[in-house]
């Protein structure tokens, strides 16, 4: 028996219900990172669907990736918004893209050797543990406003991850969002009036309102070093899906494909008005559990997110849920995003005993979580981002004995 199950295995009423159950594995996190930095969900669906849909071309349609919103810049853009405001914001994003094209030209010159000396385990580790925990008085903010509310929210999350089975270990943000609104609809606590006059068929509002991004040198500035923690992300997850598939994907399309396909669905996704977007491994755990890698099915996904995305009750829906039901979700993901980045530095066995090894996690942690800012002429370079160019800078500069 075969590992997986190509295309020609499966009929098309099965890829199309396997399609929108990857999306809805998706979908919880893919309208989280809006709903918490002040965008559309419905545009981040829309924008969602794009992206992989220009993913999938830019890599001949051969690796079976879903782009969705990333959490890594929902701590940078909410700092970002209150500095340039979000039209600032979103024109920062071509920053990101800017990272990941000129990573997608080093592999196919460098290969993976220059990336491994930049951007090693000791710097990636602490990285993602400060845009976990960077956010954590976000979540408590939001979960202070009703305490009973983002508990039911959390703790149903908690259960379904340590109960769950199948596909429904899966989706612990959707069951703890779906359970926390309908408390507070008994509650009494939802204003359901938006969603009374919102009409049933609507494009998002970003796109109906399309205007280019205002750009400025200081957002984009500000974004770039952020992006670091996504790239690293993108090539880890091109290596599991790899690994799942069976197949490798590093060689064919290459990892300059999929990193120019996932910066292109940056770049469309911020003209568009949408958070930046990343390599889901929610889908990839998906694939796994079902056995079905075929890209095919990848590309229904993501157009089912662009037929949900023109949903205005949903919209409506989503955006009418209460601040406790997010904050109490919050309390979890904020922390299991810096929990991957401990289990990072455990798996690559950092030395923690080396000197070097300690500095380096010491000063960026100190600079990601206090909130360290480093004003530069008319812009500044603060927070996540300082703190992952600090980290590849140490990196660099103090001699590796052990190596």
């Amino acid at each position: 028996m075969s590992k997986t199950i190509e295309n020609s295995n499966l009929t098309s009423v099965r890829k199309t219900i396997v399609g929108v159950q990857f999306l809805f594995v998706a979908f919880g996190a893919t309208v989280l990172v809006p709903l918490l930095v002040g965008l559309d969900p419905a545009t981040a669906l829309f924008t969602a669907g794009i992206g992989t849909f220009i993913f999938h071309m830019v890599t001949k349609g051969k690796v079976p990736i879903f782009l969705g919103s990333s959490f890594a810049f929902i701590a940078p853009m909410i700092s970002a918004s209150k500095q340039w405001g979000m039209p600032g914001t979103l024109a920062g994003m071509a920053g990101v893209a800017l990272v990941y094209f000129t990573m997608s030209a080093l592999i196919k010159w460098q290969g993976r050797r220059l990336l491994d000396r930049l951007f090693p385990p000791v710097v990636i580790g602490p990285v993602i543990i400060c845009i976990g925990l960077s956010l954590a008085p976000t979540a408590v903010d939001m979960a202070k406003d009703n305490w009973l509310l983002a508990f039911i929210s959390l703790m149903t999350a908690i259960l379904v991850l340590v109960l769950g089975r199948g596909l429904l270990k899966l989706v612990p943000v959707v069951c703890g969002i779906v359970v926390g609104y309908v408390t507070s609809a008994c509650m009494g606590l939802v204003d359901f009036t938006a969603v009374g006059s919102a009409p049933w068929f609507a494009l998002p509002a970003s796109i109906t309102n399309f205007h280019l991004p205002e750009f400025s040198w200081e957002p984009f500035l500000f974004m770039i070093p952020v992006a670091i923690a996504p790239v690293i992300e993108h090539i880890g997850d091109v290596f599991v899906v790899s690994a799942v598939a069976d197949k490798d994907f590093v060689k064919d399309p290459g990892l300059h494909r999929t990193m120019l396909g996932d910066g292109l669905a940056c770049l469309v996704a911020a003209l568009f008005g949408g958070p930046p977007v990343t390599t889901y491994s929610e889908v990839t755990g998906a694939m796994q559990i079902t056995r079905i890698t075929s890209p095919a099915v990848i590309r229904i996904a993501a157009g089912t997110a662009i037929v949900i995305s023109v949903l205005g009750k949903l919209s409506a829906i989503l955006q009418s849920i209460p601040s406790a039901v997010l904050g109490g979700i919050m309390l979890l993901l904020f922390g299991s995003i810096a929990s991957v980045g401990i289990q990072n530095l455990i798996n690559h066995k950092v030395n923690l005993d080396q000197t070097r090894n300690i500095i380096i996690v010491s000063v960026v942690l100190t600079l990601g979580i206090g909130g360290a800012i480093l004003p530069m002429g008319s812009f500044s370079l603060s927070g996540i981002g300082l703190s992952a160019l600090a980290g590849v800078i140490l990196n660099l500069v103090i001699p590796n004995k052990e190596k």
